[in-house]
C-alpha cells in the first residue's frame, strides 16, 4: 500500500480492519483526538494515481474526509465513530487462527482506556438527541468482556463506564438541535461520491419513488387479498413467520436458493466462496441481519449472514414485534439483499480485483445501493414470480428505505422534526410506534441513511445509458460485471462501465 492510499486508511480503521480485511490494524485504535485527526488530515494527498479512475476514487476519499473530519469534525459530535473504533466483534469472525485473533483482542482491550480518555475529552459537540440514541449502542460494547481476575478487561469496563457516563450527561445538557443544515449535508452527501448534490432535486426523487413503490404495493396486495385495504394486508403479512427457533431455518433455506439462483441466471460474476447463517456476535444483537463478508485482504475463509432471533427473555409482544421482520413476505427480499446477489455477492467479487484503491475504499452508498437495487432485480428477473408476497415483501423494504433518504433530507435542513419525521415513516412505511421512532432518531446520527435508494437510482439510471450505449450488447450478466469490478465506487464514477 502506497502513502497516499494508508493516510486514507489511517482514518477508517475499523472499516479497513473488518470490511476491508487489512489486518495490519487488528489490535490498533485509531487516534480519534483532535491531535489525531489532526495529523491524519495533515497526511492525505500524494502522488497521483496512474490510473485516471483509481486517482478520482482517491481524490473523492480524500475530499470526504476533508469535509467529514474537518469541516463538520465528526470526532467531536458524533459518538458512532468511537463506539465503532471501540468495537471487539470484529476478531469473532475466522479470517485468521483462533490465537493470533485472541492476541489481537486483547491488545484492543488493553487501549481501551486511552481511546476512551480521547472520546470522552473529544466529544464536545454531541447534540442530546443524538447522545441519547447511541447510548445502547454504546452499552453493549462490553457485552461479551471476560472480567473478574482484575486485569485489562477490567480496566477497560471501568474506562467504558466513563464514556457511557460521559453520554448520559451530554443527552441531558447537549443541544436539542441535530440538524447539520442544508450545506453540510450536501456537502457530507457529495464529497463522498464525487457529486454535486441538490438536496431539493433528491428529495423530489425520492417522492416520486415513494408513490410509484406505493403502486407496487398496492398491486401485489390487491393480488393476495383482493379489495382488503393495503395497510391491513400488511399488517396481516408481517404475523406469518416462523416462531424464534425457526428463524435460522428459514433463513439457511432462502440462502442456499437464492445463491443457486445468483448462479443459474448469472447475475453477479463470481460464485466461489461459502455464506453460513447464524446470530451475530453478542455485541451486534442489535441487527436483526447483516453481511459480515470474507473481507478483500484476508485468506479464504467464510461468510457469515447474521439473523439474530429474539431473546427468549424479552416480553412476548417485543419478541412477536421482532419476529415480524422475518416473515415470509420480507425475509425473501432481506436475504436478496444481504446474501445473493446483494452483498455476499458483492463481497465475493471485491476479492477478485486487483486495485487496491477499488478494493479498499468502499462507498457505503454504492455497496448498499447495490443490495437494495438486487431486491427489485430479483422480482423483475422472476425470483418468487409466482408469490406475489415477495413483490409485496421488496415494496415494504424499499418503503423504509426511501423514507429515510426523504427523512434525512428532512430533518437536517430543518424542514422536519422527529416527530415529523417519526409520522412519516407511519405514513409511508407502513412502521408503528417505536419502530417508526426509532427509524426517525436514526437519521439524527446517521444523516447519510438515505444512501439505500440513493445508490439504487443511480445504479437505475445507469442501467437505462448502458442499455442506450450498449443496444444489442446489453445483458445484465454484463452490466453487473463491469460495474462489480469498479469495485465499491463512488457513485459519481459508475458512469465510467460506459
Amino acid at each position: 500500500m502506497d502513502s497516499r492510499l494508508r493516510a486514507l486508511c489511517d482514518l477508517a480503521v475499523p472499516t479497513m480492519r473488518e470490511y476491508a480485511g487489512r489486518h495490519e490494524y487488528d489490535g490498533v485504535l485509531q487516534d480519534l483526538s483532535e491531535g489525531g485527526i489532526a495529523r491524519g488530515l495533515a497526511a492525505l494527498g500524494g502522488t497521483p494515481n496512474a490510473d485516471p479512475h483509481d486517482e478520482a476514487h482517491l481524490q473523492a476519499f480524500e475530499s470526504f474526509y476533508r469535509v467529514l473530519f474537518g469541516e463538520l469534525a465528526w470526532h467531536r459530535s458524533n459518538p458512532l465513530e468511537h463506539i465503532s473504533n471501540l468495537d471487539l466483534a470484529c476478531y469473532d469472525r475466522e479470517y485468521a487462527p483462533a490465537e493470533e485473533r485472541t492476541q489481537a483482542r486483547a491488545a484492543h482491550v488493553a487501549g481501551w482506556p486511552d481511546a476512551i480518555e480521547a472520546a470522552v475529552t473529544t466529544l464536545d459537540a454531541v447534540p442530546a438527541p443524538v447522545a441519547e440514541a447511541t447510548l445502547g449502542a454504546a452499552r453493549g460494547l462490553v457485552s461479551d468482556l471476560r472480567l473478574g481476575d482484575g486485569g485489562p478487561e477490567d480496566a477497560a469496563l471501568a474506562a467504558h463506564s466513563r464514556l457511557v457516563n460521559h453520554l448520559t450527561e451530554l443527552a441531558r445538557t447537549g443541544s436539542p438541535d441535530t440538524a447539520l443544515g442544508g450545506p453540510a449535508l450536501a456537502a457530507l452527501l457529495g464529497s463522498a461520491e464525487g457529486l454535486t448534490v441538490d438536496l431539493a432535486t433528491l428529495a423530489a426523487r425520492a417522492d416520486a419513488e415513494r408513490d410509484r413503490l406505493r403502486a407496487l404495493l398496492a398491486e401485489a396486495c390487491a393480488r393476495i387479498e383482493p379489495g382488503a385495504p393495503v395497510a391491513e394486508v400488511v399488517a396481516r403479512l408481517l404475523t406469518d413467520h416462523p416462531d424464534a427457533a425457526g428463524v435460522l431455518d428459514a433463513a439457511r433455506t432462502l440462502t442456499a436458493e437464492v445463491i443457486e439462483w445468483t448462479r443459474a441466471n448469472e447475475l453477479a460474476p463470481f460464485h466461489d466462496g461459502e455464506c453460513r447463517v447464524g446470530p451475530a456476535p453478542l455485541s451486534r444483537q442489535w441487527s436483526m441481519a447483516m453481511m459480515s463478508w470474507a473481507a478483500p485482504g484476508e485468506p479464504a475463509g467464510p461468510s457469515w449472514y447474521h439473523v439474530t432471533p429474539p431473546s427468549p427473555q424479552w416480553p412476548q409482544e417485543e419478541q412477536d414485534e421482532w419476529l415480524q421482520v422475518f416473515s415470509a413476505t420480507t425475509l425473501p427480499a432481506i436475504t436478496v439483499h444481504e446474501v445473493a446477489p446483494g452483498h455476499y455477492s458483492h463481497g465475493v467479487a471485491l476479492r477478485h480485483i486487483a486495485s487496491p484503491v477499488r478494493q479498499m475504499l468502499m462507498s457505503d452508498s454504492f455497496i448498499e445501493g447495490w443490495a437494495h437495487y438486487t431486491e427489485e432485480m430479483a422480482l423483475e428477473q422472476g425470483f418468487h414470480a409466482d408469490d406475489p408476497r415477495f413483490a409485496a415483501g421488496v415494496a415494504i423494504e424499499a418503503l423504509v428505505r426511501v423514507t429515510r433518504l426523504a427523512c434525512s433530507i428532512g430533518l437536517h435542513t430543518g424542514e422536519m422534526t422527529v416527530a415529523d419525521a417519526t409520522r412519516r415513516f407511519e405514513a409511508d412505511a407502513f412502521l408503528a410506534g417505536p419502530a417508526a421512532s426509532s427509524e426517525a432518531r436514526r437519521g439524527t446520527f446517521d444523516p447519510t441513511y438515505g444512501r439505500y435508494t440513493w445508490g439504487k437510482l443511480a445504479i437505475l439510471d445507469l442501467r437505462e445509458k448502458a442499455k442506450q450505449k450498449w443496444g444489442a450488447e446489453f445483458s445484465l450478466p454484463r452490466f453487473h460485471r463491469e460495474l462489480l469490478a469498479l469495485g465499491s465506487p463512488p457513485l459519481g464514477l459508475i458512469d465510467a462501465i460506459l
